[in-house]
């Protein structure tokens, strides 16, 4: 890791750092030149509050944080900055990308072949699973990575569907890589940390909290050319996903559902709002293809 990289990566682990705090830190000190020095005791109040400042420039100074930083590698776990060419060029287009993306596997996924996020419903039912049976293998066929945020249900499929088909898969998780949530899903994880890939924006020993769902949807999107939502109630965390997709301009595809069951209800909501409804592998290539 180089110097630069280094000292983002301490000032993203310090407490109470938001995007907004890093991005006006940079425009103030571009090559974080005066981080460790009393240059930094000057720009950092103008900054942040009393409270945070404080918190801020306690943990600029703790080595425990750098020694917790160059353990990382040691765990297989790679920083990404937004300046680095392995960054995802697809995500530094959105809205706020992260400064830093922790990574574990081959990180080489994040921007070879054309991702698309798969997301549903975490009560999946039989049809779901199978809509997934049935398109997946030809996707895989044409080199389509898939992305999904390793929660019950649908997402976990789609990994496993991926898998099963000797394709590629990314998850994007809520939390560190040293927490991961749901504990059912732990042994996939894992599984993905060797020979597909697993990120996060958040350091490695942050604890998933539930507002991190919801922000980690706009990676699953903002890393895909398109999103396909298999099965979601009208008021899912998945058409948080497909709204993000909306904003950035993607393509956004979902699979009808049964009009008698809740769990179609937020897919038939998209498909009236202007997604595209899709029956088949084919609908979804021929949108990325042309």
């Amino acid at each position: 890791m180089n110097e630069f990289n280094m000292r983002l990566t301490h000032l993203h682990h310090c407490r109470g750092m938001s995007w907004k705090m890093i991005y006006n830190i940079l425009k103030k000190d571009p090559q974080l030149k005066c981080m460790y020095n009393h240059t930094q005791s000057r720009i950092i109040p103008r900054i942040f509050t009393s409270q945070d400042s404080l918190s801020v420039l306690q943990d600029l100074h703790s080595d425990q944080i750098q020694e917790q930083i160059r353990q990382y590698s040691q765990n297989g776990i790679k920083t990404i900055t937004i300046f680095d060419k392995e960054y995802p060029s697809l995500l530094k287009e959105t809205y706020q990308p992260p400064w830093i993306i922790y990574a574990k596997g081959d990180i080489s996924l994040l921007n070879s072949g054309t991702h698309l996020a798969v997301v549903g419903s975490r009560q999946a039912s039989e049809y779901g699973e199978k809509a997934i049976q049935y398109m997946f293998p030809k996707l895989i066929e044409k080199g389509v990575i898939i992305v999904s945020g390793l929660a019950a249900g649908i997402d976990a499929i789609a990994h496993k569907e991926a898998i099963k088909n000797k394709g590629r898969t990314i998850g994007v998780i809520a939390g560190g890589l040293f927490h991961i949530y749901p504990q059912a899903n732990q042994k996939l994880a894992y599984e993905m940390m060797k020979n597909q890939l697993v990120i996060s924006e958040y350091p490695p020993d942050t604890r998933p909290s539930r507002w991190q769902f919801p922000m980690r949807n706009r990676i699953i999107s903002g890393i895909s050319r398109g999103t396909l939502i298999i099965q979601a109630k009208s008021k899912s965390g998945s058409l948080i996903t497909a709204n993000y997709a909306v904003q950035e301009g993607r393509d956004v595809f979902a699979v009808p559902g049964n009009i008698f069951s809740p769990f179609s209800g937020g897919t038939n909501e998209l498909i009236q709002q202007g997604a595209k409804l899709v029956k088949s592998a084919e609908e979804i290539l021929e949108e990325f293809l042309y």
